[in-house]
């Protein structure tokens, strides 16, 4: 089975690149002799995580345990085997007995908060999991401060079942140079070991301190005090993590495969039959120094023989391919295949329930099914 013999739209993983952005991230860990514990939220898929898990850092065994985003990510990982999860989303009461249940097969998933009522309930429960208390270094989103007494507090409700501390630096996704996703690094790490010290210091027991984004793993000067990282959407790429400077254009594992379905040569514009739920309505890139629309356009063999042809509009399943004015309209007849750059990989691929796998060519050599809801 070819590409062009495909249905579409549908998602394109190039085995060669992904692997080659799991090496990346594993040397770029290994250095700082802490774990990678790789996020699946993106890839959603056992086929990726094996890979992920699979490689070895400095001559160490495969990295361990993963982060998931959904219950029903733990449930299906679980299903295949991988048992140390961290469910990296704040719990609620409601969920616990799935944690359980999960648990009660012989895996560990551990699970998130930065609530004292919700760290009582958990240490109530029948059947409790391991917790992290999550901690806000600069994101503004879930976690508590570094120092807020509420730290403490938390701490001596779950007793036994603290396991440490974990925090996410999203905010990073607003630097724009390698000095400021620096800056970003070393926040997030100080605020996570700082969490950690007034844990110890009050007599907790602290053995996880957790943190993790893309930016911030590949550019950490110093993980002192850092005991395992986190990071998913390096696996694939996107566009806005290219122009952030986190890997370059060409380390995009993931693409969009869509037919042409209409042609509108004098007003430079085709149609594809990707548009907002194949492609998502994420804009990150309009937050760049290039805007790259819903996504960029390559021909079917992953080349950029468009020049700068983006999906100007999404709407439902059509999306309208602003052509590049520099060059002649492209020859694609109604029918032809094209590829598209994401702008966001993890919402890109949300809509789609498998992976079709090529090795750098256009001949599919696998196809990977993914888990998706909640």
């Amino acid at each position: 089975m070819r590409l062009a013999d495909l249905p579409t739209p549908c998602l394109v993983l190039d085995r060669p690149t992904l692997q080659r952005n799991i090496e990346t991230m594993a040397r770029a860990v290994a250095r700082h002799g802490v774990a990678l514990r790789p996020h699946m939220k993106t890839a959603k898929s056992i086929d990726v995580a094996r890979l992920a898990l699979a490689r070895s850092a400095g001559g160490r065994a495969g990295q361990g345990g993963i982060t998931v985003s959904t219950l029903a990510e733990a449930e299906y990982f679980v299903g295949h085997g991988i048992s140390d999860i961290l469910y990296a989303v704040g719990i609620t009461p409601q969920k616990l007995d799935q944690v359980a249940k999960l648990n009660t097969t012989g895996a560990e998933v551990m699970v998130i908060t930065d609530d004292a009522m919700m760290a009582t309930a958990i240490a109530g429960h029948p059947m409790p999991p391991r917790v992290l208390i999550e901690i806000d270094t600069g994101e503004t989103r879930g976690g508590l401060l570094p120092d807020e007494p509420a730290l403490v507090e938390i701490a001596a409700r779950l007793g036994p079942l603290l396991a440490g501390v974990m925090t996410h630096a999203g905010h990073s996704y607003a630097g724009r140079s390698h000095t400021e996703m620096q800056r970003i690094a070393e926040q997030e790490r100080a605020g996570a070991v700082r969490a950690a010290e007034r844990l110890l210091a009050a007599g907790h027991a602290c053995p996880i301190v957790s943190i993790g984004s893309s930016p911030t793993a590949l550019a950490a000067t110093s993980l002192a005090g850092i005991t395992e990282l986190r990071a998913g959407v390096y696996m694939f790429g996107d566009l806005f993590q290219a122009e952030i400077g986190t890997h370059s254009h060409d380390d995009i594992a993931l693409t969009v495969l869509a037919s042409v379905i209409g042609r509108r040569p004098s007003q430079g514009l085709m149609l594809v039959d990707a548009g907002a739920i194949a492609l998502s309505k994420d804009r990150s890139t309009e937050a760049t120094a290039n805007d790259q629309g819903f996504g960029a356009l390559l021909d079917i063999n992953g080349r950029r023989s468009f020049g700068r042809a983006i999906i100007r509009k999404a709407y439902q399943e059509h999306g309208v391919v602003e052509l590049d004015p520099n060059l002649p309209p492209p020859n694609l007849p109604v029918g032809s295949k094209l590829r598209i750059l994401p702008n966001h990989s993890c919402l890109t691929a949300a809509a789609h329930d498998s992976y079709f796998v090529v090795d750098g060519a256009d001949t599919v050599a696998a196809v990977w099914p993914r888990v998706n809801g909640w």
